[in-house]
Order: structure tokens, then C-alpha cells, then sequence
């Protein structure tokens, strides 16, 4: 019988009064607690906890005696799973990445963290993406001298979830002197948040509106402190004429979705991205999205070039006039990329 354990580490900044349940109110503990959700209502046993470092494992896997236990992103540095695979012989070990190669360029010791990986017998890399996947196999096999199947059962692929109930639908209330357009997610310059005000600014003025623009400005990472400090700048010179911008503290799940149904349209025009649970939550609330083809489940018809402000813009007029249908179509496509991912997790764990 397979016991599955998924451990993220506590965010440094993690703050109680914030942050909700065991963890943190953050993409990556929603994305591991969404498949350690659905892979218990699969009878799979599964747990999922936060700690606070390295040091705390070896505790939490005594208690739990799970015979996988997935490490959510790169945070455990190589030389610890010398002594954990002593301690736990019979434990797979699986670290699972959540990025594409343009985000983890940003960490610095992501290439030399997956070598080190790879040479422990009991470690399998798990990849949420399949251009990263290729090329990470690509990497390993090359480092290794692996033949493709053993590339194959140490390098593997485990999407992203999302639930898929409480999908709602809404009408945007084209009356009012505002337009509230969302484009949330941590501030770092892959997000691409100052291009995307610039196209709805624009859009905006087709339409004959005032501007707020919604963002979470209480994660600044990777370098985004300039791209806050240009959206401020932004909208401090832009404030006569009844432009906003809106920036909202990080909440509980519960309460974001609730912050998201009261969005007139939801950006997420990104350079990169494997999944973005932001857009998943917005078209969750009934919101039109505007993505970019970096998200895998998004409809191309409302995708926009993220580098192209005015195509960004036109796409958003198009979601306008075309609410329902943008909304239906990318939950239709949501449902069908999580249904794929269960089929995945289920088969590999049973």
C-alpha cells in the first residue's frame, strides 16, 4: 500500500495571524494541498505538512512511515538525503519542481541541486511541466549516461491539480465608472505586471472608463521591487485622472476567491508559467482571463502576447464582449487538464 507524504518548507516571511492552517496561503501550498486532497478522496493515505527546515524531516517521516514522500520544490539542500536514506532506506524521495527553465535560471544552484539528486538511488526528480520535463531529462541523461528508461523511472511527470466544484458565472456590470481588472500573483518581473497596466490602461479608454488596477503586492520576489516601484510611480502620475492602482495583502484561500468574484476581468500575462492557480481561481469565480500560452489549459482565442500591450488590450476587449463564452470555454479546459492530471497521480500511486 503506497503512503504518500508531501513536505513544503515554512515560508521565511510566514506570519501567523496571515497565514491560514498548518502553512502559508501561497501558490505552492495550495498546489500540494489540492493533489493531497485529491489523491485521499482516491484512497490513497496522504499527509501534508509544513516545516520549518532541513532538520525536521527525519521527525515528520518517523511519525508518519510514508513510502513516498515529496518534497515540494528546491529547498532541501543535496547533502541532507545522505543521512535521510540511511535513516529511511526504504523511502522514494521525490522533488518536485513547479517551474520552467526561465524561472529557474533565478535560482542559482537549481543545476547543481538536480545533479547532486540524481546520483541518490532512492531520489526521482518530478517535473509539472512537459518543456522542462524534456528538458531535464535531457540534462540528467546526459550527466548519468542513463538509458531511456531508467531517464525515464528518475525523471517523471506530475501535473498540477485543481478542484474541480464550485465553478461559478457572473455578468460584468458594464454601468459602472470603473473597471476592476485583476492581475494578482507574487511581484517579479516573469509576471510581466507593468506591461499588462499598460494595456489596460488602454483598454480602459477604449471603453470609456477609469481604471483600478488589482494587484498582491505584499510578496515582492526575484528582483520585482523595481516593478512595484514602476506600477506605483505609474499610477501616483496617472491619479488625476482617475486611474488606481489597488494593492491587496496576501489572504486566505477563502478569502481571495471572494476578492476575485468581485473582478470585472482577470490578467495573468506571463512569461512563464506551468500552470498559474491565480488564473485557475479567477475563471473558478466566473472572470474573464487573459492569459499568454505559457499557461497549458488556457484558450488561445483570449491568449495574448505578453511583450505586445496593444494585443494584450485587444484580447481584453474581446473578453469583454465575450464573458460567457471565455468563462465556459476555459473551465471547460480547466476540468479537462485536471482530470488528466488525477488519471496521472492515481496510476502512478496505485
Amino acid at each position: 500500500m503506497k503512503r504518500v507524504m508531501f513536505i513544503l518548507k515554512r515560508r521565511e516571511d510566514y506570519n501567523a495571524q496571515m497565514h491560514n492552517h498548518i502553512g502559508l496561503s501561497t501558490g505552492l501550498y495550495n498546489s500540494a494541498s489540492f493533489v493531497n486532497d485529491m489523491l485521499v478522496e482516491k484512497n490513497i493515505e496522504s499527509k501534508l505538512v509544513v516545516v520549518t527546515d532541513n532538520n525536521d524531516i527525519d521527525r515528520e517521516v518517523t511519525a508518519y512511515k510514508p513510502t513516498h514522500v515529496i518534497i515540494e520544490a528546491l529547498w532541501v539542500v543535496p547533502s541532507k538525503f545522505t543521512v535521510l536514506e540511511k535513516l529511511h532506506p526504504t523511502v522514494k524521495w521525490i522533488i518536485r519542481l513547479h517551474s520552467e527553465m526561465p524561472f529557474m535560471a533565478g535560482e542559482g544552484m537549481a543545476m547543481d541541486w538536480l545533479g547532486d539528486y540524481s546520483s541518490f538511488d532512492n531520489i526521482i526528480i518530478a517535473i509539472n511541466a512537459p518543456r522542462m520535463l524534456a528538458e531535464i531529462r535531457d540534462y540528467l541523461q546526459i550527466r548519468n549516461s542513463w538509458s531511456n528508461k531508467m531517464t525515464n523511472e528518475k525523471v517523471i511527470y506530475l501535473p498540477n491539480y485543481y478542484p474541480q466544484t464550485g465553478y461559478k458565472t457572473k455578468t460584468i456590470n458594464c454601468n459602472k465608472e470603473h473597471i476592476d481588472i485583476a492581475c494578482f500573483g507574487a511581484i517579479r518581473p516573469l509576471k510581466n505586471h507593468l506591461v499588462q497596466a499598460f494595456a489596460s490602461l488602454d483598454f480602459a479608454k477604449k471603453i470609456n472608463k477609469k481604471l483600478r488596477f488589482h494587484v498582491n503586492a505584499g510578496r515582492i520576489e526575484m528582483q520585482g521591487h523595481p516593478v512595484i516601484n514602476n506600477l506605483k510611480g505609474l499610477f501616483t502620475q496617472l491619479s488625476t485622472a482617475g486611474h488606481e492602482l489597488v494593492n491587496h495583502q496576501w489572504t486566505p484561500r477563502d478569502h481571495f476567491l471572494k476578492l476575485c468574484s468581485t473582478m470585472d476581468l482577470g490578467l495573468q500575462c506571463s512569461f512563464s508559467e506551468t500552470f498559474n492557480i491565480v488564473g485557475a481561481d479567477l475563471i473558478s469565480q466566473g472572470v474573464p482571463l487573459i492569459g499568454s500560452t505559457e499557461i497549458p489549459w488556457s484558450i488561445s482565442w483570449f491568449n495574448a502576447n505578453p511583450t505586445n500591450s496593444q494585443d494584450i488590450s485587444t484580447k481584453l476587449s474581446r473578453a469583454y464582449d465575450w464573458s460567457y463564452l471565455n468563462v465556459k470555454s476555459n473551465q471547460w479546459s480547466l476540468t479537462c487538464y485536471t482530470t488528466r492530471t488525477q488519471e496521472i497521480w492515481v496510476k502512478y500511486f496505485k
